[in-house]
């Protein structure tokens, strides 16, 4: 009688997840349906700011084109896919930097944690900072500068927590602070970030995953360097003015992906020897192209890692109808090595992103699993 009960309750476990995951699906496919209609639009194209939070700082997933949204684990999925971050074992420590554009003397530093706590859940913490290096003051009457510099900062922080609700779905939630500033202008805002992963197959190789990311109010920049000193219509007097500025909207996005797990031997002592994975994500941008996702990576035992990707989106093939440095193809590697005797590692990861004009994004990422 326990035995068929026990069966009972695990077969409406399962129709229950699979209504989840439908609703979930149909919510996706739905809003992506909508929200293609008006992506890629010239008329909106440009309008949207905070646009740094477009960038995957992950030397690890930016190596093949952040193609897994689906199957992203721990501090990879903080910026494709939050849900993935609920698979943190105990603690993950990570730290990157980027050589944004190189040429341009442009570099992102990024750093994150995840914790485990309880048995499903994790919460995580991410700080993505733009460092554009001094920028040269310029004035209507200096147009060549002379007379100091000027250092513009783009800072995001993130607070996740991410939970798994059975054995095969996993959700999580981002809070980000946004922050653009310079000594005497600046724009502050929040967004939300949301995702849902899916897990199946005998040997889990099987995931599908939506995220919508950077959900929030508008921004508008303010500060003293907005105001001038100028006179009265009859010049009498001297007064300040303000100059007015617009608001500008965030650039939200829908991820919807899937990933497939190929090992070469499924026995219980070398089937994780070697292992392909294949994975795909389309991109809904809301203010610039969709953008289709292609990627593969070789792992052997986990502890070495080779990627190749590919981003495609509309006139990316052509240099006349190109709308961005970007060319479309990613590259990346791992090596990961495990000691102690709780499966702690560390890991050094390494992406290449292919640019022209530039010379290409480089990031080169360290990992501590503890």
């Amino acid at each position: 009688m326990k035995f068929k009960l026990f069966k009972y309750r695990k077969h409406e476990t399962m129709k229950t997840t699979n209504k989840v995951l439908t609703g979930v699906l149909t919510a996706g496919l739905l809003f992506a349906g909508s929200s293609s209609a008006v992506a890629g639009n010239g008329d909106r194209a440009g309008q949207a700011g905070a646009t740094e939070l477009l960038i995957n700082p992950m030397a690890r997933s930016s190596g093949w084109g952040s193609a897994n949204s689906a199957s992203a684990r721990g501090l990879d999925a903080f910026y494709m896919n939050v849900a993935g971050t609920a698979f943190t074992k105990r603690t993950e420590l990570m730290f990157c930097r980027t050589n944004w554009l190189s040429g341009t003397d442009i570099a992102i530093n990024s750093f994150g944690f995840t914790q485990r706590v309880g048995e499903t859940g994790a919460i995580g913490l991410g700080v993505m900072s733009m460092d554009f290096g001094e920028i040269q003051i310029t004035t209507v009457d200096l147009p060549e500068g002379g007379v100091g510099t000027f250092h513009p900062t783009y800072t995001n922080i993130g607070l996740s927590y991410a939970k798994g609700f059975s054995e095969n779905i996993y959700g999580g939630i981002v809070l980000k602070a946004i922050s653009e500033s310079i000594a005497d202008v600046a724009a502050r805002g929040m967004c939300v970030d949301a995702g849902i992963q899916y897990v199946t197959g005998k040997w889990e190789q099987i995931h599908f995953g939506i995220s919508l990311r950077n959900v929030g109010p508008r921004m508008r920049f303010s500060g003293d360097g907005l105001s001038f000193r100028g006179t009265s219509p009859t010049g009498t007097y001297a007064m300040t003015l303000q100059q007015r500025t617009a608001d500008f909207d965030m650039p939200t996005l829908l991820n919807i992906g899937g990933s497939y797990d190929i090992y070469f031997k499924k026995d219980s002592t070398s089937m994780k020897n070697h292992r392909v994975t294949v994975a795909g994500t389309f991109t809904s941008n809301s203010f610039s192209k969709d953008e289709f996702r292609g990627g593969v990576e070789y792992a052997w035992r986990n502890m070495l890692m080779l990627r190749a990707g590919y981003v495609y989106e509309e006139g990316i093939t052509s240099v006349d109808t190109r709308t961005t440095a970007f060319t479309g193809f990613n590259g990346g590697v791992s090596v990961e090595l495990p000691f102690g005797k709780r499966g702690s590692s560390f890991a050094v990861d390494y992406s290449y992103r292919h640019t022209n004009p530039f010379n290409g994004c480089h990031t080169f990422g360290a990992r501590l699993n503890l």
